[in-house]
Parts: structure tokens; sequence; C-alpha cells
């Protein structure tokens, strides 16, 4: 588990001084879905230090078990009646992609007085059979989100690119993601800087 971590971190290290950036700026997100707590406090131990969920449930249920000093992201597809659960368990809900859903998760974090760090998850590639606000709807749902909802905080934005066996052809999507993000900064909206990009998995994370 530690070798493994080391040599994600290495090449996350590589990728980023190759491009100019600062490898202490990047997070890296280990995805639990189906994960046994045992393995995750496995990974903790090694070095992980934010935990990504698929499922409110599941990740209710690991929560419970693993008494550590991390982070939980929901990555998955969040629906509107979880979102009371949500908000109790995640430090960042990264998959908000509708208004219907911001304004549920705005109500209940106001019930418990507290803010919801959250990413707009963007579908870049235009899939049916993806989650996400198109690119000509993002610019309208972050100005009410930012105008209406005091208990939501946009730290930035979330994709999935379409699968590729060549994680070179990923990069288009990706920096798609990247430019929408700089044009949304450039308009000023109020309160929203959109530092975060959330995206690429194990076979692509090196392009993103």
């Amino acid at each position: 588990m530690a070798s493994n971590l080391f040599k994600v971190q290495e090449t996350i290290r590589k990728a980023a001084l190759k491009v100019g950036r600062e490898p202490k700026d990047i997070k890296l997100v280990a995805v639990t879905k189906t994960v046994d707590p045992s393995k995750i406090k496995e990974a903790i131990k090694a070095g992980v230090t934010i935990v990504g969920e698929n499922y409110v449930q599941e990740a209710k249920e690991k929560i419970a078990q693993i008494d550590h000093d991390i982070q939980w992201h929901m990555i998955g597809h969040l629906q509107t009646n979880k979102a009371k659960h949500a908000v109790k368990l995640f430090d960042m809900i990264q998959s908000v992609d509708s208004l219907r859903l911001a304004e549920e998760l705005n109500k209940q974090a106001k019930r418990l007085g507290t803010v919801v760090k959250i990413l707009i998850q963007v579908n870049v590639s235009g899939e049916e059979s993806k989650f996400g606000v198109s690119p000509q709807g993002i610019h309208s749902l972050i100005s009410q989100i930012s105008n209406k909802m005091e208990n939501l905080s946009i730290q930035g934005l979330m994709t999935m690119p379409p699968y590729f066996n060549d994680p070179e052809r990923t990069r288009p999507y990706f920096r798609a993601l990247r430019e929408l993000r700089d044009r949304i900064v450039s308009s000023e909206i109020r309160n929203v800087t959109l530092g975060e990009l959330s995206m690429g998995i194990s076979n692509d994370y090196e392009m993103a």
C-alpha cells in the first residue's frame, strides 16, 4: 500500500514540475468505493488524507468505523433526498450538478448552521451517460448559488471525461474544464474564485 501510494505521489510530483506547478498544490483523493474499512485505515496510515466516496450509506458506515483526522469527499451522483445526510457526513461535495440539489444542500446546511464546501460537476464531454451541468448552463448555476445560497461555498469544478485506453486522449477534456474555469473567474461573479479543479482517475491522472 505505502509503496503504491509513493509511486502515485511521485508521478504527480514529476507531472507537476514538468508544467511548472508546485506538487504540494495538487491534492490526491483516494476513491474507496467498495473498499473495506481496514484497507482504508491502511491507506491513511500510508499517508492518504482525503477519501472519496460514491454512496452516502456506504460512506456513513465507514466513517463510523474510521476514527482518523481525514477529509471525506462525496464524489458520486447525489440524490436530493440524500442531501440531509451528505451535509452531515462530508467535508466537501464534489458532485453538485443542478439547482435543485444546490437548493436542498443549502437548506440542510442552513438548518445545521454550517457552510458546505462544494464543487460543480460539469459534463464537458456532453455524454448522456454522464452527470453534470452543461458548459453552457454553468455560469447561470454558479451565479444563482453565489447570490442566493449563503450556506454553500463553491470551491471549484469537477469533471469526468470519457474513458480511453490511451490517457492522452483525455487532455482536451481537462483543458476544456480549466478554460471554462478561467472564463467564469474572469466574469467576476461575487465570492467565486474556483481554486479547485477535480479531475483525473487512476488511468489518466497524470494528464490531469
